[in-house]
Parts: structure tokens; sequence; C-alpha cells
């Protein structure tokens, strides 16, 4: 296997035998089987004229499914491998296809020697300069699909974008110059912003625009079901099947928002949030006692004491825990997990109190008087954008210190599950706003870029740059990737990107963004303040 799509990759190189993550060598070289028949799949439907539904569906969720810690079960992904050939094989036409895309057998022993021969590999591509943009490229394209997914699922989508991710998807398999492939990651960045968007409108339209909260963290003394991931019409079907069952349910980690949307508060059993990011799983999973129901990526290999409580859904995977299906409406049964909570104890109280979030952008710009006038006033010298993923590496331990240390007349703007580093820090207000403004999941990282363009009309500058917000964010896998590019297509700059820059950059690479972007890595606490100008 190769493998180095996280921040997590061994030495910052790449995993050879075993992911970090946690998946096996047999899990990575099937994902990357995948992707690769997905550019087939994509191939096929383009020069066919055939972009239809049923294609755009599959591969979608062959992006999503194959995002870190989504799905570890070789046998889901085997299954995925079929189908997405057995739709190749019904779809192709007499035309010249390139190798993914003439691919027609669902043998795994031909599979197998196809992954051994490495041509579907990461590493197929020799030029590294290539490689590094084509697999930015195909990351972007992972986040987006999730983005897109959500969406989907709660009736909205943009065909633009959908019809981007299999264009792309096929364009990938042809030969490209440096200077196409990187007019081509601009571009994923650009529909990666319209995702996100088409997301937002999703969550909003069918939930309510967040409102700010108050969220609680103990926990209360019935049995519960924990729901982690970051899907909320699963949620919603959850907290409906559930209501009148006597369990609690309770979100973890990139669920947190959930607690912010006003349709999901008419739920008496919804009792608040359990826990800290996705990477403390382990032990509060275990400490949690009842079932967790994951809906999407940030699974941690699970330990056996509650392995037969986990359950999955939509893209997870987890070989040997139960996996809720859909049905051919969407719906899903959840009844064995509310019954299975019944039997449970309560979760373990881990902590007290509450913390303050929904902070999205129309939130926001309920406060925008206040806000603007605390800056023109001075009370306010700097917003600085701390949005982006958590994860295990003790040098993550800099975005604490750095919340510690950055002035009192600082705000940090968040979304994603970094904000576990400082949402539980006391930082006081600004003439009653809090120092922490948390927006909600990654993908709502949309929210903090309109509230950047309502700054930049508000102050009469020419662009984002021009204001007084500094970017130091943190980031784990492909939904940050394609955050990232969004910010670069909107021509963000200056970002700092931490705790160590993708290893799927090459130094040409690297060098093309800094040149163009200002794209740096993150140093130590005082040097980066000096650096970003937070006074």
């Amino acid at each position: 296997m190769f493998c180095y799509q996280c921040q997590e990759t061994l030495k910052n190189k790449g995993c050879t035998k075993r992911g970090v993550c946690g998946k096996t060598a047999t899990v990575a070289n099937y994902q990357d089987f995948l992707i690769w028949i997905s550019k087939g799949l994509s191939e096929i439907a383009v020069k066919s004229g055939k972009e239809d539904k049923e294609v755009i569906d599959r591969v979608i969720l062959n992006l999503f499914t194959t995002i870190t810690n989504a799905n570890f079960d070789d046998a889901q992904i085997k299954n995925r491998i079929i189908d997405t050939i057995e739709l190749m094989n019904s779809l192709r036409e007499e035309k010249t296809y390139s190798d993914a895309g003439a691919w027609s057998s669902v043998d795994f022993s031909e599979i197998d020697k196809k992954i051994a021969s490495h041509e579907v590999s990461i590493l197929r591509e020799e030029n590294e300069d290539l490689r590094s943009l084509k697999e930015l490229i195909t990351y972007g394209l992972k986040g987006m699909a999730a983005y897109a997914r959500h969406a989907k699922v709660l009736g909205y989508e943009d065909q633009e974008v959908n019809k981007f991710i299999l264009r792309t998807m096929a364009d990938l398999l042809e030969e490209k110059s440096l200077d196409e492939l990187i007019a081509l990651t601009l571009k994923t960045g650009e529909m990666g912003y319209k995702a996100m968007a088409t997301l937002d409108g999703a969550n909003t339209k069918t939930y309510g625009n967040p409102e700010i909260s108050e969220v609680n963290i103990g926990a209360r003394k019935n049995p519960g079901i924990l729901v982690s991931g970051h899907d909320l019409k699963d949620f919603e079907m959850l907290l409906e099947q559930a209501k009148d069952s006597g369990v609690d349910i309770y979100t973890h980690s990139e669920m947190l928002p959930a607690n912010y949307y006003p349709k999901f508060k008419k739920y008496e059993n919804f009792v608040g949030n359990y826990g800290n990011a996705w990477w403390k799983q382990r032990e509060e999973f275990e400490s949690f006692n009842g079932p967790i129901l994951m809906t999407t990526n940030c699974i941690v290999p699970p330990k056996d004491s509650y392995k037969d409580k986990l359950f999955t859904t939509g893209a997870a995977g987890y070989p040997g825990c139960t996996y809720i299906e859909e049905d051919k409406d969407g719906h899903k049964d959840f009844s064995k997990i509310i019954e299975l909570a019944k039997s449970c104890e309560p979760p373990v109280e881990i902590e007290k109190g509450k913390i303050v979030g929904g902070f999205a952008h129309s939130q926001v710009m309920e406060l925008a008087d206040k806000v603007i006038e605390a800056v023109k006033n001075g009370d306010i010298t700097k917003f600085v954008v701390m949005a982006g993923c958590d994860g295990r590496m003790t040098d993550r331990n800099y975005y604490e210190d750095f919340a510690k240390e950055l002035p009192k007349s600082t705000v940090i703007l968040t979304a994603g599950c970094a904000k576990y580093r400082y949402n539980k820090l006391n930082l006081g207000d600004i003439n009653g706003i809090p120092r922490v403004l948390d927006a909600g999941q990654c993908n709502d990282s949309y929210s903090l870029i309109q509230i950047a363009l309502a700054l930049v009309d508000a102050f009469g500058v020419e662009s984002v740059n021009d204001l007084p917000i500094a970017y130091n964010i943190a980031w784990y896998e492909q939904k940050a990737v394609i955050v990232l590019l969004a910010l670069l297509s909107l021509g963000v700059k200056n970002i700092h990107l931490g705790p160590s820059l993708p290893a799927f950059l090459s130094k040409n690479v690297v060098d093309v963004l800094v040149e163009n972007f200002g794209i740096a890595g993150i140093t130590s606490v005082e040097e980066d303040m000096k650096i970003l100008k937070i006074k």
C-alpha cells in the first residue's frame, strides 16, 4: 500500500504497511482500486453522454467511502467495486477508453493482480509534481463529494458541481501539464465553494438557521445513544424514532453543531454533547456505556469493550460492526440501536457545564452592527480564523497554546473539530461578543467566508486580504482540503496551515502555493503571532 492523504501519515511521508488511521493494506489497496474504476466510470459517462443520477450517486458515494477514517470494511468496499464495474459494463459503448474505462472484470483474482502491478496506486504517476497536483485535486473531490452527498440526502444538489466531479475524475485519467493541473486545482476550489453553499442552503432550509445556543456537556441518568460523524439527516431520523423511548440522544465531535439548529430543539430527549474531538472516542465511547451511531467518517478502530455497540451507516463502515442500510426511499430503521440502548447503563459523566456555539453567518449578521462598532473603536483588533480539524499528534497542543496567548482584543472564528482545542477555555467576551465564535461543522467554513465577505462590504475594502483577519488553520483529512482550495479560489492569502504541510504536496507545488498565495506552515506560537501581525 501507499497512502499519504491525511495529516498523520507516517513520518509525513506515507503509510506503506498499515495506515496510521488503522486501515489495513488490503483496505487501502481496494480503496485505490475503487477510486481508479470510479474515474473509469466517469470517463464512460462523459464520453457516452450518460452523466445521469445513477452514475453521479455512485461516484460521489465511492469518493466519500475512501475519505480518511470513513470505511475500514474490505467486504463493503469490494461490494462497491462490484457495483461500480457492473454499472460501467451497462454503460460502455464502442469507444476508446483508458485502462480504467476499459476494465470490465469483477473477478477479484484479476483485480488483485491489477493492484499488485501498482497500476492503480498513487505512485503510478512517476512525475512527483504531476502526482502531487493530481492527488490534491482527487482529495479535493473527496471532500466535495462528502458535502454534495449530505446536501443530496436532504433533497438539494447542484448539477454543475455533480458534472464537475464526473468530468474532473475523467480528466485525471488524461495526460495534463502542470499549468493545466494548477488551473484545475483552483477550479476544484471554486466548485467546492459552490458545494458548501448548496449544503448550507440544504441545512438551513431544512432545519432553520443555527442560533446562539448553550449546549449541555454533562450527562443525565437515562440510557443514551451517542451520534458522531456529520450527517444531519441520519440524526433527524434517529431523534424522531427515539423520541418516546426513554432514551437520551447526545452528539459527539462534529455532530456538536446539531445542537444549534432550531428544528432539533423540539426533541426533549436531545440533551447535549458528550465528549470531545473524534480522536478521543476510544475512551469516551467506552465511558458512554450506550450504543454509538457513526454517520460518516471519523471512526477510530474500536475497543472490544464497545465494538458490539458501534453502528455505522452511509459511507462509514467497520468490520464486525452492524451496518444500517437505507431503503429505496432513503429511510433508515434505527430500532436495533434504540432497543440496545434501553438495556445499557446511563453514560458516565466526564465533565459538567455548558459551551456556547451557533455563530453561523445568519446569526453573526444579526450582530454585525455590534461587531463593526467594536472594530471601529478598537475593542476588536483582529479576527483569527482557527477552523479545521483536530487530531492525535502532540504538536496540536500548539493550537490550544495559541488561543490562550491571543490578545484579549482578538476574536476566534472557528468551524470543524479543531475548536475542541479551545472551545472549553474561559476566554471571555468583548462587549458581549464571545471570543470564540463557533460556526459549526467543517463544511460550515462557508459561514466564515460569508462573514468575511460581509466585513469587506461593511468596511469598504477591496478584498478579504485587506481585513484585520489572520488565518491559522489546522487540517487532518480531505474535507479540510476542499475548504482550503475554496479559500484559495477566492483569493485568500497568507494562510498558515498545520501542524504540518501535507505530505502529498511536492516541493515545487509548495513553492507555487507560497509564491501565489503566501501559504506557510506553523512555527512557534510566539513567532507566528509576529508573522500574522497579532498584537
